[in-house]
């Protein structure tokens, strides 16, 4: 049995940049510290390591999302890390680093060994790969979307070792009534004048395929003639992905609309930008884990129109279902954002999604894990 007064917990994950992933590492890293337990985060670095650490957490840099067979030399490095800093329990967050985990902790000599958590955060392609996700002693599903797709694709996993753990929100920082103040307005209109006294549009999310961003772009090609409304595409290029950026933004060229939809790039202040929002949309076109934009952009009393399927499909029908279209149906997404822009909708506020319960859920999950 661990000694439950104070526990080593190991986070592992490929990289810090930005991500609901990396957010959601930083979320439980702090509440372990506050909580008096240890914190250690393992990953290749990035833009949020001095948050991590100024909230308390250690940060041990390798590159374990690299997938290559030379990652394979970073084995001992971690079975050292384990044992040297007297991990009670590791918490994988994404495949390759989870095998690279499983595979250090394999044939584990001295008592007590740590115990193996996994959090599944997407519904991965199914195969052999993807499997290690399932193979914690506890896997934490991050919907009941999640939990469904374990249990369909992987049935060999114990029901009972699967948690449904939702991602959830600070309710002090996702105020229902916040506004963006004067300053933050000055610069943003500075920056973007061509948004000032328009209906702004907003699809927020990493650049990448799946999300929708050619779809948002047909959604504007139906509203080309209401001068009104101002498409904003909130995110930055995934790694690998600016090729996609500039066929991105040629497609809105050749659409006729350059002076309709702005691309921000990564910004630190989605939730002032959601503010200012009339509506936001969720256009995934694969169903996805979860639907944090939504559930920020809900959390803060703004409208959101999503895709009837994952996460973000689970979030609105708890939280707003009459945001709710059919995937991929262009016409009817166009034809909502018209609805809420001239009437728009109250937006109840949500008590269901709620960080502090995702954090202490997550922590009682180890503590009871570490007294087996």
């Amino acid at each position: 049995m661990i000694n439950t007064n104070k526990l080593t917990v190991m986070q592992v994950l490929p990289a810090l940049e930005f991500g609901g992933v990396e957010r959601g590492t930083l979320e439980i890293a702090s509440a372990l510290v506050k909580r008096g337990h240890r914190s250690i985060v393992v990953s290749a670095g990035g833009r949020m390591v001095p948050r991590l650490q100024d909230e308390g957490s250690e940060h041990l840099s390798l590159p374990v999302g690299q997938k290559s067979p030379f990652s394979l030399r970073f084995i001992p490095a971690l079975k050292t890390s384990f044992s040297s800093s007297n991990v009670d329990i590791i918490h994988v967050r994404s495949r390759f680093p989870a095998w690279l985990c499983y595979l250090a902790l394999r044939g584990w000599k001295s008592t007590p060994r740590p115990r193996f958590i996994t959090t599944v955060h997407g519904v991965y392609s199914v195969s052999r790969y993807s499997s290690i996700m399932v193979k914690g002693e506890k896997v934490i599903a991050i919907s009941n979307f999640v939990r469904n797709y374990i249990l369909d694709n992987y049935p060999e996993t114990p029901v009972e070792n699967i948690h449904v753990i939702p991602r959830g929100v600070d309710p002090e920082f996702y105020d229902h009534n916040f506004k963006a103040d004067s300053d933050w307005l000055k610069s943003w209109f500075k920056q973007y004048p061509e948004t000032r006294h328009k209906k702004l549009i907003a699809l927020p999310g990493r650049i990448t395929q799946r999300k929708g961003l050619e779809d948002f772009i047909e959604i504007f090609k139906l509203l080309k003639d209401n001068h009104e409304l101002h498409g904003v595409i909130i995110g930055g290029s995934a790694t690998g992905k600016q090729t996609y950026t500039s066929r991105l933004k040629s497609m809105i060229e050749d659409s006729g609309l350059i002076d309709r939809i702005t691309m921000t790039g990564h910004r630190d202040d989605v939730r002032e930008l959601y503010c200012l929002c009339d509506v936001v949309l969720s256009l995934a076109k694969e169903p996805e884990a979860f639907g944090r934009t939504s559930l920020e952009a809900l959390s803060l009393g703004v409208p959101v129109i999503a895709y009837n399927h994952g996460g973000a499909g689970e979030v609105l029908r708890n939280i707003f279902p009459g945001g709710l279209v059919p995937v991929g149906n262009h016409k009817q997404t166009a034809d909502l954002i018209l609805e809420f822009v001239s009437r728009p909708p109250l937006v109840p506020p949500q008590q269901k999604y709620i960080l502090q319960k995702m954090q202490d859920e997550t922590l009682d999950l180890y503590e009871s894990l570490a007294c087996d």
